[in-house]
């Protein structure tokens, strides 16, 4: 099993970034996907989630109507859109497969967002 994240990187505030995260080795339409990130010093929180079909999605409250998560169940692939950037977004995202009636959880390695000028 493999949760590959890419996209991170350095933005000034107000920017944007695509993160990805490709899934291997189980089946990756069957398992709710959410991304998480974790800044130093903080627990890790829930930044967005989408289910099975792609058709819900829920967001943390700080970025409701900047970040959009959208799946790929073809490519097996999850991705988070992030808008309009602020240094507090500043954190290592981390992708994250569960598959709650299982009680199955995958995790991947994260990948660092810095937004500073």
């Amino acid at each position: 099993v493999q949760l590959v994240e890419s996209g991170g990187g350095l933005v000034q505030p107000g920017g944007s970034l695509r993160l990805s995260c490709a899934a291997s080795g189980f089946t990756f339409s069957r398992y709710v996907m959410n991304w998480y990130r974790q800044a130093p010093g903080k627990e890790r929180e829930l930044v967005a989630g989408i289910t099975t079909d792609g058709g819900s999605t829920n967001y943390a409250d700080s970025v409701k109507g900047r970040f959009t998560i959208f799946r790929d169940n073809i490519k097996n692939t999850v991705y988070l859109q992030m808008n309009q950037l602020k240094p507090e977004d500043t954190a290592v995202y981390y992708c994250n497969a569960l598959r709650k009636v299982l009680g199955i959880e995958y995790w991947g390695q994260g990948t660092q967002v810095t937004v500073s000028s």
